[in-house]
């Protein structure tokens, strides 16, 4: 392929690159590795990412990343499109390289006069851009995001996530965690939760779960948001849990499960925060596939799912299973997750 270059000169001519993600946190998460690319790629280049001030905790500390720009757009839209057009016109990027094949975004792109603009060639955002590459199939998401990086590189980038702690956010988990007793076996982080009702697992399946696993002599640790502590609550063992649903911020959560043995979880922005600091996972996958791209990257990473015809229902969730069964979660069974467990583990 031929390469790219803004001005028929090196790459390291491109003097500043602006990245665009305002989906969830794990979408965040995910774009990771392309911004580390990037930075490779442009060394000399300010890379400057524009998200939604709920997921921007997860981009501090990245030294990749010159400044992060917040699009509120669960707001007033329209006002934060004007407002932040203007910002980005300031600016004058060079390049403009989208993950998300979202219309606003490409309109964003294309009224803030950014030269080359970078995306998928998918549905009608593709219009207002310079690049279309093709959206790859059945492949991690991370691949089909770092193949944006193709215009200017053949290099095969890592998909390995990451995120930067603070200073003291590993030693505020040591301290949380130390509340267990110290003849626990091991300590696992349990996320049950899910913005889409038919990515949760059963709640009576977790609670049989971390019954089991309290009763054996494990630590449970419920990660999660404000909104999830009461669902956390009420799947909670008798003994040795503690429930931080809600008491930690993004980076604090992921500090957390770092220092556990294990995550357990839905396909969720958990799942993507246990991969990014290298913990094992066990995810539930129902109304979602893994070959649509989400699927966890660890190597000693369980996905339990049950192939149904009705796989999927959808790329994300929905607040009901259409078919009224939901087999796909309800056929994955307490018992087997639990010896699973204990077979890693153990």
């Amino acid at each position: 392929m031929q390469k790219y270059s803004l001005t028929n000169n090196k790459n390291e001519e491109v003097k500043r690159v602006l990245v665009i993600q305002t989906a969830f946190i794990g979408d965040v998460i995910l774009i990771t590795p392309l911004i580390r690319g990037l930075k490779k790629v442009f060394p000399s280049a300010k890379i400057d990412v524009m998200v939604i001030p709920q997921t921007s905790e997860i981009l501090d500390n990245n030294p990749n990343i010159n400044q992060v720009i917040l699009f509120d757009k669960r707001s007033n839209k329209i006002k934060a499109f004007i407002k932040i057009a203007k910002v980005l016109r300031k600016n004058k990027y060079d390049i403009a390289i989208s993950p998300h094949s979202s219309l606003t975004t490409a309109l964003l792109m294309f009224v803030s006069d950014i030269p080359a603009r970078i995306g998928f060639a998918r549905w009608s955002a593709q219009y207002f851009l310079t690049h279309k590459l093709t959206h790859i199939k059945n492949t991690f998401k991370i691949k089909k995001n770092l193949h944006l990086l193709s215009p200017f590189s053949d290099e095969e980038f890592s998909i390995q996530t990451e995120l930067f702690f603070r200073e003291g956010m590993k030693l505020k988990a040591d301290l949380l965690l130390s509340e267990f007793d110290s003849d626990v076996k091991k300590i696992i982080a349990v996320a049950p939760g899910s913005m889409w009702f038919t990515k949760r697992w059963p709640l009576e399946f977790y609670k049989e779960l971390v019954s089991k696993l309290s009763k054996n002599n494990y630590g449970i640790v419920f990660i999660g948001s404000k909104a999830e502590h009461q669902i956390c609550e009420e799947v909670a063992p008798g003994k040795k849990f503690i429930n931080l649903s809600g008491k930690l911020n993004l980076l604090e959560s992921a500090a957390v499960i770092n220092k556990c043995d294990l995550m357990v979880c839905n396909d969720s922005g958990a799942m993507h925060l246990a991969n990014a600091v290298k913990t094992d996972v066990f995810v539930f996958f129902g109304p979602t596939v893994q070959r649509i791209g989400y699927s966890p990257i660890g190597k000693n990473d369980v996905v339990f799912e049950t192939e149904l015809e009705c796989r999927p229902c959808g790329s994300h969730g929905s607040k009901k299973c259409p078919l009224k069964h939901f087999n796909c979660m309800r056929s994955i069974e307490p018992e087997f997750v639990y010896n699973q467990i204990i077979k890693k583990l153990e």
